[in-house]
């Protein structure tokens, strides 16, 4: 029997390398984003909700009722604002918190039931900015981190059900979100100057495709590849975090 992922944020970087690296796993993936899905998003179901907004996840799970069991529940949908905190409004702060916070906080809320009857698995898509961060992107870097505290909450108190709660640290990858923040950082060679100067910051020498991403998300979530892992954040960064800051 094919195992089920619900993937949020399906449509978008790397929620698209996500459900795509599940599917081609074998994986029944139930994909849910704010917008619909361009052609070469691949998924076996599609559900139509924007997460960050008041009774969207109550209504997803409710068309979600269906559903006898999840396997795993990826929480990657998210939006970001490039303000300082002295141009950051209030409704900057609830989009972004609602979005990348909240949401996940009720997904694994309401999915729990479907987890627990599979000893399923959940993986927050949080980011290096909960542990390291820049400058003008304060509420982002809080919601990430928020993020990570509530992957260690959950982790202990659906343990019980046999349910693991890891989250991922991406660093640098190359999305729509990345290029719109380096759109707004002045360099003579524009947005791709400033990618390939974000590259050779990286020691690996290169910003990380999501495809490049994905299969860290589907270790976490897979039970047979990380039965033993809970509790845990996993940073995929290029080593971008390792360096002193004052070299």
């Amino acid at each position: 029997m094919s195992r089920s992922v619900v993937v949020t944020g399906a449509c978008g970087g790397i929620g698209r390398a996500v459900a795509s690296n599940f599917r081609r796993a074998g994986w029944t993936v139930i994909g849910v984003d704010r917008r619909e899905p361009d052609d070469d998003v691949e998924l076996d179901r599609f559900e139509l909700a924007d997460v960050g907004r008041d009774g969207e996840v109550a209504d997803l799970f409710e068309r979600l009722s269906d559903l006898r069991s999840l396997d795993a529940l990826v929480n990657n949908a998210a939006v970001q604002v490039n303000k300082p905190i002295a141009e950051t409004t209030d409704d900057d702060w609830n989009v972004v918190i609602n979005t990348n916070v909240r949401s996940a906080f009720q997904c694994i809320r309401d999915a729990q039931p479907l987890l627990a009857a599979v000893r399923g698995s959940v993986v927050n898509i949080s980011s290096v900015h909960a542990i390291a961060t820049s400058m003008n992107v304060a509420v982002y870097a809080i919601s990430k981190g928020a993020l990570a505290a509530l992957t260690r909450s959950a982790a202990i108190e659906l343990a019980a059900d046999g349910i693991r709660c890891n989250s991922l640290l991406p660093g640098a990858v190359d999305t729509p979100m990345l290029r719109d923040g380096l759109d707004r950082r002045p360099h003579p060679d524009g947005p791709d100057g400033n990618l390939a100067d974000l590259a050779a910051r990286t020691p690996l020498g290169f910003v990380a495709t999501p495809e490049q991403i994905a299969p860290s998300v589907r270790f976490l979530a897979d039970g047979d590849l990380s039965p033993y892992t809970t509790g845990q954040m996993l940073v995929v960064d290029g080593g971008a975090t390792t360096r002193l800051g004052t070299e």
